[in-house]
């Protein structure tokens, strides 16, 4: 299990998400990503390359920064492990391949939407222009490998419109949450998007329940739906053909 390539797809996995971090503290401050360097939010000192070492440098630093002494959030290296292990997941999964690499870009998407949603309640247009972008790309190879395009077009027409109506009508989700699933549309497909739209709703009603079950939310409160978004299709991703193939073979006959 534990192979070169899988040792280099987990440290891949662990360097990306401690990038997703940057991504997800920054974003929502209309900072850049890339300038200035890492620093800590504190004190402002800049942090040498041997503290960025994902999850070790949490550990040997105790938590805090090396200069002040300021907590670190343990939101971080949990960021960097679930990244790491969602790469080498999707990695045995699908081997080394253009589908490997397409879901490894959209997971990484997923996970900064996702927790920015959660903190934040908003989706960010530029986080939705990048999920577009990269969804065209992975058409166009799709194309040059003569797979079938359409089924990811019809995918996120089906996605973007399916929730823009249940916008439009119910006003119980944003329109931030109609571009997650129309880019989504362009990575998983049409058969694939659906499925996730409905392990979106089903993880939101559960999760909802209980938060107001153990009294984090009220009834009225609003929860963000981007999560959820999130969290399903990262499940239809390692989960959703074989949902299909048993569907196909148990409840079509």
């Amino acid at each position: 299990m534990f192979t070169l390539d899988s040792i280099l797809v987990i440290i891949t996995g662990l360097i990306v998400g401690s990038f997703l971090n940057v991504c997800i503290y920054r974003i929502p401050k209309g900072e850049s990503i890339v300038y200035p360097s890492s620093h800590c939010f504190a004190c402002g000192s800049k942090i040498k390359w041997y503290d960025l070492i994902p999850i070790f440098s949490y550990i040997l630093l105790r938590g805090q920064c090396r200069y002040c002494g300021e907590k670190i959030s343990i939101g971080y290296p949990v960021i960097e492990f679930v990244t790491g292990i969602l790469f080498f997941i999707t990695y045995l999964e699908y081997g080394p391949s253009i589908q490997f690499m397409k879901y490894v870009v959209l997971i990484a998407i997923l996970i900064v939407v996702g927790m920015i949603d959660l903190n934040t309640t908003d989706v960010y247009f530029i986080t939705s222009i990048i999920g577009i972008v990269f969804g065209i790309i992975f058409i166009l190879l799709s194309v040059y490998y003569n797979n079938d395009f359409k089924q990811y077009i019809f995918g996120a027409l089906f996605g973007g419109g399916v929730l823009a109506v249940i916008a439009f009508f119910t006003k119980a989700m944003g329109f931030g949450d109609v571009e997650i699933c129309f880019y989504l549309g362009l990575f998983l497909g049409i058969k694939l998007t659906v499925i996730s739209i409905c392990f979106s709703f089903i993880f939101g009603s559960i999760i909802s329940t209980l938060l107001i079950l153990l009294k984090k939310k009220g009834r009225k409160d609003y929860i963000a739906f981007g999560p959820f978004i999130a969290l399903a299709s990262i499940f239809t991703i390692f989960l959703g053909n074989k949902i299909l193939m048993w569907y196909f073979q148990n409840l079509m006959y």
